[in-house]
């Protein structure tokens, strides 16, 4: 008997899709570094999304998915224009200038401005554990920004940590916009869409592109690709998908795990062994995440279905 989709809860889907998503973010600073050896900022960004666009276009045609209704359109085209095009310029442009872990170190900062952002503009609660496991996390950050940065191939760069802010920002305002479109679009197609709206003002870099790519070597290019499919198409679509289920502020704080694993990825790679210090951020972001994620078992209301659905709603339409 095969698993079918539907027997699988949907929290396991969820977390899978966070999983998946965190760790294919962080191989990405990986591959910005190496791809933006050969690549200028404007044209790697223009080549990832040119790559994720054509992706996500067959998954649409597979899907048989077409056009997001109207009221989805603002969110898509500002997530497109500040977070696809916007944070992936800044932070290709940022990583030329700072190292992988201190990149991820201070894009991270963008969970905080978009829980903020969520309690202002969204109406979400601001939880005590969530605060709680964002102060955790963003401890274990700072360690092990500050230990990669005082390494030997550690390097700072005043013009590098204000554009991976600036990214933060970016990325942090791109998430807001996007959750309000999620209710009336699917997953694939907020990301597909908002996707091809910042390949499209990315446009303007595509003489560069052209001029970059013969001179290229192929390890650069492959890494270009891989950016477009793996961390963009493939991760923005499980990120939507997780994001339509769970509150934004809680799904930012699990990006907290991200500079470990670059810490991990940058060991396994490029052989840069973390000392103890790196090790103990990298701990300490996991627990943040951990913390941020509890629930507190509650008993079951005996007249209330197993999925937590009240009775006189059970039957009812999706609130």
């Amino acid at each position: 008997m095969t698993l079918r989709s539907s027997q699988i809860p949907p929290g396991v889907l969820t977390v899978g899709a966070v999983t998946f998503t965190v760790f294919a973010w962080a191989s990405a600073f990986v591959s910005i570094r190496s791809a933006g050896a050969a690549y200028s900022p404007g044209a790697l960004a223009l080549g990832r999304l040119l790559a994720a666009s054509l992706v996500l276009g067959v998954l649409l045609l597979v899907g048989r998915q077409g056009l997001p209704p109207r009221e989805a359109w603002r969110g898509i085209l500002v997530s497109g224009v500040v977070w696809f095009c916007g944070y992936t310029v800044a932070l290709n442009w940022g990583e030329r200038l700072v190292d992988a872990g201190t990149a991820a170190l201070l894009v991270n900062t963008g969970p905080i401005l978009m829980a903020l952002l969520a309690a202002r503009l969204l109406g979400e609660a601001l939880p005590p554990r969530l605060l709680a496991g964002m102060a955790v996390s963003f401890v274990g950050a700072v360690v092990v920004g500050l230990s990669m940065s005082s390494g030997d191939g550690g390097s700072t760069s005043l013009l590098g940590v204000a554009l991976c802010l600036l990214a933060a920002v970016a990325y942090a305002t791109g998430v807001i916009a996007q959750k309000p479109a999620l209710s009336y679009g699917t997953p694939l197609q907020i990301t597909a869409y908002s996707c091809m709206t910042g390949a499209a003002v990315c446009l303007p870099f595509t003489g560069r592109l052209l001029d970059e790519l013969p001179r290229a070597p192929l390890s650069a290019t492959l890494n270009m690709v891989y950016l477009g499919v793996v961390p963009t198409a493939l991760a923005f679509t499980t990120w939507t998908y997780a994001l339509a289920r769970m509150p934004a502020g809680r799904l930012g704080a699990t990006t907290y795990a991200v500079p470990a694993i670059v810490v991990l990825l940058s060991w396994a790679l490029l052989a840069e062994v973390p000392g103890w210090l790196t090790l103990l951020g990298g701990v300490l972001c996991l627990a943040g995440v951990a913390v941020s994620r509890y629930a507190p078992r509650t008993p079951r209301n005996p007249r209330t279905p197993v999925d937590g659905t009240p009775l006189a709603h059970a039957k009812g339409t999706r609130t």
